[in-house]
């Protein structure tokens, strides 16, 4: 054994105490060096499978959310367009009824804009300290003019006290001096301006400016005078939601004197086969990217390869619960299930939208108008899958749990290796000491061998001589 061990490249007696070292530490700690970098690979497996189902359901819950927008809602079994989206915009809810309008815009419903006498002294005006009392429909704002207070001070003093009410304030200048002038985003008959409290800034909102005076700009604040199919419509707003069912109009601009233009409300179905097809693709992805971190494969040498979260329980479980919002039945008269929509469930997990049969159901069974319950309502599929989704990927849910567990995992192993690491190093030290002490006795054996040798070889020779 021993000669198995000598090396030229060896001092003294020869030993590769390097190599002797090394294997003598391997032997010792790869057990547990194998058994750290599977704990480590599996866990970091581990890891990356729950970030990722928790990416794959922030952006499915993401795309319901994009869909049950308020703002912009979608599965209206109705949808409005208008002739000339520069007088008037309209937009159908789930309960317009198909039909065309006649709209013609007499005027916008316009603002308060009212202006203070002509002040000579610009927008370094001295103004008086004392309440300045600012009135608007039916309502007082008091902003407090200290002392030393200027036009420009004022005026800043208005933004930043009123802009969140919707007033603000500005200074023009103009021949002869500066005047501060106040608006508001308010529209309507009595929503006009008035100022009072400090003299040189009073203004009576209701009255015109005249010659230096203080009053409104241009005109004291107006409603919308709209004809709807020939029928006079007065709305404080732009926006009028209640003069048609079911039909929201944004008045943008108005109509040229006799001159209509043409709403039309039709069957939405094109927009809700968006929507619709919107959800399944959202489902479709999100569970394709499930099936990737669960399956089973296999490697170019037969050997059995595990997805991220093959045979976890956690994800068998979610999968089952969202699943089951699929299947469950809602609440609607007629519109019940999504299979009467052509949506149904593949061996693969994935959704097919069968638009022959989701166009049937439009034109034929005339279920738009429950589409929307079906899908956004409440306790309806978005509702119910929310909650299914939530106890898994809420920030205080299992995955995050799930998470915060396989981070302490990962924290022992290192641990365990760094304290493998010490192990290791201290090992080796040790070794190295006994032996180079070894190879060092070993050394002196041999040069006292080679001495003797020596003497005996200088007696033999002596005596040969004799």
């Amino acid at each position: 054994m021993a000669s198995s061990i000598v090396s030229d490249l060896g001092l003294g007696s020869g030993l590769d105490i390097n190599n002797i070292v090394k294997v003598l530490v391997q032997s010792d700690t790869a057990a547990k060096t194998a058994q750290l970098a599977r704990q480590s690979s599996y866990n970091t497996a581990y890891i990356s499978g729950v970030g990722s189902l928790r990416s794959a359901l922030t952006a499915f819950t993401t795309a319901m959310g994009k869909l049950n927008d308020k703002a912009a809602p979608s599965f209206n079994a109705f949808a409005a367009s208008s002739a000339s989206d520069s007088v008037v915009k309209a937009i159908a809810s789930n309960t317009a009824v198909a039909g065309s309008y006649s709209v013609e815009v007499k005027n916008l419903a316009t603002s308060s804009k009212v202006a203070s006498q002509l002040l000579s002294g610009g927008v370094n005006e001295s103004i008086p300290a004392g309440d300045l009392l600012i009135e608007q429909g039916g309502k007082t704002y008091t902003v407090k003019v200290g002392v030393d207070a200027t036009l420009q001070t004022v005026r800043d003093q208005i933004n930043k006290e009123l802009g969140s009410s919707g007033i603000s304030a500005n200074i023009i200048m103009g021949e002869g001096g500066a005047r501060l002038v106040l608006g508001s985003t308010e529209t309507g008959v009595g929503t006009d301006i008035s100022v009072k409290g400090i003299a040189k800034l009073e203004i009576d909102g209701t009255e015109p400016m005249v010659s230096g005076g203080a009053g409104y700009i241009t005109s004291a604040a107006k409603d919308a005078v709209v004809l709807i199919d020939g029928l006079e419509v007065k709305s404080a707003s732009n926006v009028i939601k209640d003069a048609v069912s079911g039909i929201s109009l944004e008045l943008t601009g108005p109509s040229v004197a006799g001159v209509a233009t043409k709403v039309t409300v039709a069957a939405n179905n094109d927009g809700l086969k968006t929507s619709v097809q919107g959800f399944v693709d959202a489902y479709n992805t999100l569970q394709k990217a499930i099936t990737a971190m669960t399956k089973t494969s296999t490697d170019a040498d037969g050997n059995l390869v595990l997805g991220s979260l093959t045979n976890d329980p956690t994800t068998r479980s979610l999968l089952s619960d969202i699943r089951g919002v699929l299947s469950e039945m809602g609440g609607g008269d007629r519109l019940t299930t999504l299979s009467q929509l052509g949506i149904n469930t593949q061996k693969d997990g994935t959704l097919e939208f069968n638009s022959s049969k989701f166009t049937a159901a439009m034109n034929d069974k005339k279920l738009g108008g429950e589409v929307q319950a079906l899908f956004t309502g409440t306790d309806g599929i978005f509702e119910r899958m929310n909650k299914a989704i939530d106890p898994y990927n809420a920030a205080d849910g299992s995955l995050a749990t799930r998470k915060n567990s396989l981070d302490k995992v990962a924290k022992n192993i290192s641990d365990q290796q760094a304290a493998l690491d010490r192990r290791t190093e201290s090992l080796t030290t040790a070794l190295t000491r006994k032996y180079v002490a070894l190879d060092t006795a070993l050394g002196k054996m041999k040069a006292q061998a080679d001495q003797i040798t020596s003497i005996f070889e200088a007696i033999n020779a002596q005596a040969k001589k004799s």
